[in-house]
């Protein structure tokens, strides 16, 4: 059946509308601040037999492996044996997940008893057990990390509400009510998603809408493949590298070569390090995730929509044991330090195909901060992700003091915080001066985060990155500054490590700061216009 352009139209935006409103409900909807402030989430739409059609705008890395997370859910408890009332969950890093903090959830959605389709949330879950409050930098295997849910086939009113595996998750995490109020929050969620789509199945019929979603998986792949054969073929070579694996050993090197003929793309990691005994290692649903989106953001246009045709034209390998493909059960909670090296390697490489659409390297690092304290009324957990500065682009400054470009999360005010948690205060929140590469194209700019520790026994736990190797420039740019933490106590300067846990003291103040973006092009050629924007800003010292 040859579907109407203009239906075809109409559908299609509802679904992506759909998708964003369910991105909204879960955001409104969730208890902790790293999901209802930092919006650290992800809703999508999917196909009855699970390909990602629609997706909110929200975290690149979590939905850009949704497909592969949903397919060992099926494999393990095919589609076809679903009911109402049934969900899929799981956070398992070796069955298609990601890390432990984020979980997974599908519903099916039903008309008349026929399955249409899927709706998804991810969320991450500020504390799930494991060897520490919020964040363990220690930890020597998954297990460490916290509970694992191994993609499970569950009932809503059976096992969830007020049933026996809700008890469960209730008996193992700290802060329960958050966690529980959040998995409620992705249960909305997908409700939201099942009444989208019923109506548009409804009023269209299920043939148009299952002809209506083929097609937007097609649309998406000829964008892609047509992108691909405006690329020269050959074979291009990109490589970064994570300064260390916490453990005193590195750097940690992540290496790609990427092939185009025609229009495929294969992107190979071969000859990057092999895993390591931190928890920095990548599982290769992240490292697909990664590398299709650092093809994607430079060979293709914003306006294609990013749902599983994208990659149908791209395939990823990875050596098993590698740190961007590791064995069980190595730990996996700081898995964005190689899933962004992965990404730089990917957009070195490909400034030699299209060097007119690459930008410099940017901070490109998951720096986590977690301030956790164990109080008269239990346990308070603060988590935050930060960014940086992006790297310079051909026509523009490198973006100042924002999450990178995978992990997209949004700042946690400080009135949220104060509002929060008692055990600490925020004294400074601001971006660096002068810290951005300098370039035709200036790097972005580096922030900085100060907190006054009010109470004793506060531990801050923290993986990071760019200490010791900056962001690079390009084409002639300079690189960004360098990254640190650091406490005040007293007199006393206490230097930290990117991947440390660290007790503090009431009275002390903890400064995290993080690395800026390099710059593009020779710093010479820099307008002197955009020069003297930066000075009134005060991005800028007056030489």
């Amino acid at each position: 059946m040859a579907l109407d352009p203009v239906e075809q139209a109409i559908i299609a935006q509802s679904l992506i509308a759909a998708a964003q409103e369910m991105g909204v409900k879960l955001i409104r909807s969730a208890h902790s601040p790293i999901v209802r402030e930092a919006e650290d989430c992800s809703a999508a739409l999917l196909t009855a037999d699970g390909a990602v059609v629609a997706q909110a705008e929200l975290i690149p890395m979590q939905l850009g492996s949704i497909t592969h997370t949903f397919r060992h859910c099926a494999e393990r408890h095919p589609p076809d044996g679903m009911g109402e009332g049934d969900f899929y969950i799981t956070n398992d890093a070796y069955l298609g997940g990601q890390h432990i903090q984020d979980i997974f959830l599908f519903s099916p959605i039903f008309l008349k008893g026929v399955r249409i389709g899927f709706s998804a949330t991810v969320v991450h879950h500020i504390d799930l057990g494991g060897g520490a409050a919020g964040l363990n930098p220690n930890a020597t295997d998954i297990h460490s990390e916290g509970i694992v849910f191994p993609a499970l086939k569950l009932n809503r009113e059976r096992d969830w509400t007020g049933g026996p595996w809700e008890a469960f998750v209730r008996a193992n995490v700290r802060m329960p009510d958050a966690t529980l109020g959040d998995i409620d929050a992705q249960f909305a969620a997908n409700a939201v998603g099942a009444e989208r789509l019923t109506a548009l199945a409804e009023k269209y019929g299920t043939a148009k809408l299952e002809e209506a979603m083929a097609e937007m998986l097609d649309y998406s792949e000829r964008r892609v493949r047509n992108a691909l054969r405006e690329a020269p073929d050959g074979v291009y070579e990109g490589e970064d590298a994570i300064d260390d694996d916490g453990q005193g050993s590195g750097p940690i090197r992540v290496k790609a070569t990427v092939t185009i003929a025609g229009d495929q793309m294969t992107i190979d990691f071969a000859g990057t390090s092999d895993q390591v005994g931190s928890n920095m290692n990548n599982p290769f649903a992240s490292t697909v995730s990664a590398a299709v989106a650092a093809a994607k953001s430079v060979l293709t246009d914003p306006d294609i929509p990013f749902n599983d045709g994208c990659s149908r034209a791209i395939r990823v390998t990875a050596p098993e044991g590698s740190i961007l493909n590791p064995r069980y059960p190595a730990p996996v909670r700081a898995r964005l330090l190689p899933s962004y090296r992965a990404f730089d390697a990917v957009m070195k490489a490909l400034s030699k195909a299209a060097p007119g659409r690459v930008i410099a390297t940017g901070t490109d690092t998951t720096t986590a901060c977690c301030l956790s304290w164990l109080g008269p009324k239990g346990y308070d957990i603060y988590l935050e992700i930060f960014g940086g500065g992006y790297g310079a682009g051909l026509n523009n400054d490198g973006v100042d003091g924002v999450d990178s470009p995978l992990s997209n999360c949004g700042n946690i005010p400080v009135e949220a915080t104060d509002m929060d948690h008692g055990f600490f205060r925020c004294v400074d929140y601001s971006l660096i001066p002068n810290s951005g590469g300098a370039g035709r194209m200036r790097g972005g700019l580096a922030l900085r985060k100060v907190y006054e520790i009010l109470e004793n026994g506060v531990v801050f736990a923290t993986y990071g990155d760019r200490f010791k190797i900056a962001a690079e420039g390009i084409f002639g740019g300079e690189a960004g500054q360098t990254a640190m933490n650091r406490v005040l106590r007293g007199n006393q300067v206490i230097d930290l490590t990117s991947k440390c846990q660290f007790k503090l003291q009431k009275g002390d103040r903890l400064i995290v700061q993080t690395a800026a973006g390099g710059g593009y092009g020779a710093a010479q050629d820099r307008p002197n216009a955009r020069s003297l924007r930066d000075y009134e800003d005060g991005l800028m010292a007056a030489e």
